[in-house]
């Protein structure tokens, strides 16, 4: 009894996109769903043979044009290919979502050709999974703030420094990492920082302990330790400067991959509120036959779709090139990331007693849900954001 992703067949795609789209509603059902709970539970162990599929099936490039070997699909595209790999496993949508939404779209718009020739196929192809670094243990929320130091040297760069929550970071084969170009004498805030590719395997590169999270376990965060790691100048993507602008411009996409991962898990929890509430009896009647049920199981429908009705809105923005994208993007997170955290609170009251027990899933959806609140921007600093942007819209900055 599914409820939850049936939006999209209303949309104008094209045959390709609807059969996309199918695709990974079958990898979700057939593939992570079940699995799901196991990656959970070894949430040390990073799934290789996953992220071996998913890039047999082209999930790894997505936005990628199809002269890199990619897909080449549409932002909408894209983004309900997420809500249907959360709606499997919210911790490997993240990865995929990390590794499409960051380094293969700043590569795309900031790298070189000899960049993107070298490292999209090979990314695209499942060779290359890569990672994003740029939060440090003073530079969250301010990543600005960041103080890993790349100090200029004959023919490239020397990097010292600590970061931390790195998505996919012990297992890439690519990191995307930012570090100061400014020097301690002459710092210049965010128009002091670079881009820089790092290769796995590079002398100086030290993995760090993996965080043990409260949800997501399927998706890898790390620590890593920078000591005197030597990159060449051809590891440099742009300008050497304009590094933090490259971030920002990245997690605004990024921010539309965080909000499809949250319908995903919303989705999850309508759906097994529903069956649940069909099959579960008390006081001889189904539960949902009692009107406050019906309130209850009204509400989570209701807030889903608005959220998937932000997330497309947003999308069409930034695919039109509307100036008001970036709000938009901000606007979509937050409340999609709520009303995960919302349906997850919900699917666990609806469950009862079995909701708080881990032979249901939904106990698991309610840990995912959480960081979707946090990551890609706090939500407090979104609502901050989202008022600013307006006032910069309706020229009162």
């Amino acid at each position: 009894m599914t409820t939850h992703r049936r939006a999209w067949s209303a949309l104008q795609l094209s045959a390709e996109a609807r059969q996309i789209l199918a695709l990974a509603r079958q990898f979700a059902e057939e593939r992570l769903m079940p699995t799901a709970e196991t990656r959970d539970a070894n949430e040390e162990t990073f799934d290789v043979a996953i992220h071996r599929e998913l890039a047999d099936l082209g999930f790894l490039a997505m936005r990628v044009p199809e002269r890199y070997d990619g897909l080449g699909l549409d932002l909408v595209t894209y983004l309900y290919v997420l809500e249907e790999l959360a709606w499997g496993d919210a911790g490997v949508a993240v990865s995929v979502s990390v590794h499409n939404s960051l380094p293969v779209s700043i590569l795309l718009r900031r790298g070189s050709e000899a960049q993107r020739q070298h490292w999209l196929p090979r990314m695209a192809g499942g060779e290359v999974l890569s990672a994003f670094s740029l939060s440090e243990a003073g530079a969250g929320t301010d990543a600005a703030a960041l103080r890993t130091q790349a100090t200029r040297t004959d023919g490239g760069w020397v990097l010292n420094g600590e970061k931390l929550w790195v998505t996919n970071g012990g297992s890439a084969d690519l990191i995307l990492t930012f570090a100061r170009t400014d020097t301690p004498e002459d710092r210049r805030g965010s128009r002091g920082i670079g881009a820089f590719l790092l290769p796995a395997g590079v002398e100086g590169v030290s993995v760090g302990r993996k965080e043990r999270k409260m949800g997501q376990r399927g998706s890898e965060t790390v620590a890593l330790s920078l000591e005197n790691v030597f990159l060449g100048d051809e590891c440099l993507v742009g300008e050497p400067n304009s590094g933090f602008s490259y971030a920002l411009e990245g997690l605004e996409g990024g921010r539309l991959g965080i909000a499809a991962q949250a319908l995903g898990i919303a989705s999850a929890a309508v759906d097994a509120a529903f069956e649940y509430a069909h099959t579960r009896r008390q006081f001889g009647r189904a539960l949902r036959e009692f009107q406050g049920m019906e309130f209850k199981l009204g509400d989570m429908v209701t807030r889903l779709e608005a959220a998937r009705g932000l997330l497309e809105r947003a999308a069409a923005a930034h695919t039109m090139g509307d100036p008001r994208a970036r709000r938009l993007s901000s606007v979509a997170k937050l409340f999609a990331s709520e009303t995960a955290m919302q349906n997850a609170r919900e699917a666990v009251q609806v469950f009862g007693s079995y909701g708080y027990s881990r032979e249901y899933p939904v106990e698991r959806l309610f840990r995912d849900a959480k960081v979707t609140e946090i990551y890609e921007g706090a939500n407090e600093m979104h609502r901050s954001l989202i008022a600013r942007q307006l006032y910069r819209e309706r020229e009162y900055a």
